[in-house]
């Protein structure tokens, strides 16, 4: 165990992009494995070698930005996931409308009949039935 701590000594470790690709690497095997789709297989490599890489890089820098280029990508999906699930999960008892200009969601709730509806933002006020 001290002989693998001198070893990693001074490189960059895993982190979650590594993590990420090895999670890719081992999706694209199975459905490989799976669909006897030997190509998916040999393409499983691609990553799990880029992960390796990273993880024994001493590049410490450059291994951190990738990792916070990645990060600021996977944070936006998310947030769009997240947003695109509260809206399904919102749609029984909401109602979403888009402010005519500032194109602002707002959010009402259903069976109110027809309203004003100021937007928060910009405060234009326009008629919408719920």
């Amino acid at each position: 165990m001290n002989r693998f701590r001198q070893f990693m000594y001074g490189r960059y470790g895993l982190d979650t992009l590594s993590q990420y690709l090895v999670y890719l690497a081992l999706i694209l095997t199975l459905v490989g494995t799976i669909t006897r789709f030997n190509i998916l297989i040999n393409l499983s490599y691609i990553p799990l070698v880029f992960s390796l890489y990273r993880m024994l890089s001493k590049n410490i820098s450059k291994r951190t930005q990738e990792n916070n280029k990645f990060m600021a990508v996977k944070s936006a999906y998310q947030h769009k996931f997240h947003q695109f699930k509260d809206k399904i999960n919102g749609s029984k008892t909401y109602r979403y409308f888009n402010c005519p200009s500032c194109k602002q969601k707002i959010r009402i709730p259903k069976g109110k009949g027809k309203i004003c509806i100021t937007c928060p933002k910009c405060r234009t006020e326009f008629i919408k039935r719920t």
